[in-house]
């Protein structure tokens, strides 16, 4: 099985181009925190490299910028090709499946004073996914369901 979770802050902006047929595809790169630190030492991160290709490509350079937190389902997959010097090069990626917000609008060191990062190309903010605070007056997230009925 190969699958790879990861959450992290993009080190820059997602880069998003397209191949020759016109498919999108992104690529940037996660810091992930380690989980744990030597004593007296500062936790490290490590730096993954990330591909997502088709509607997720869009979608992660629609709504994420640097140093926002995502969060990316995919899996790792390695590469090889020979330079210009005639080198043999290897690459080790994740092909991200699935992205994420993993954290509020106003939060993160990225974030622009709670406002969505702008789609590339336009002055206009990027249409924000539809959040359960915002659903029209009367419309129920689980109909039937109040919450005096909620065990907490």
């Amino acid at each position: 099985m190969n699958k790879a979770i990861l959450v992290g802050r993009l080190t820059a902006d997602p880069e998003l181009k397209a191949t020759t047929n016109g498919v999108s595809v992104c690529s940037f790169t996660i810091a992930v925190n380690r989980r744990f630190a030597r004593a007296g030492e500062e936790r490290k991160a490590d730096f993954i490299n990330c591909v997502a290709w088709r509607q997720s490509a869009e979608f992660i350079c629609n709504y994420f910028a640097k140093g926002r937190m995502i969060g990316v389902i995919g899996s790792i997959q390695t590469r090889d090709w020979t330079d210009n010097e005639g080198k043999k090069r290897y690459a080790t990626e994740v092909i991200v499946d699935e992205a994420y917000f993993t954290e509020s609008k106003g939060s993160g060191d990225g974030a622009q004073s709670g406002a969505w990062p702008q789609s590339r190309g336009s002055n206009e903010p990027a249409q924000a996914p539809q959040s359960f605070d915002s659903l029209p007056d009367g419309a129920d997230f689980m109909p039937g369901i109040s919450d005096d009925d909620l065990p907490f």
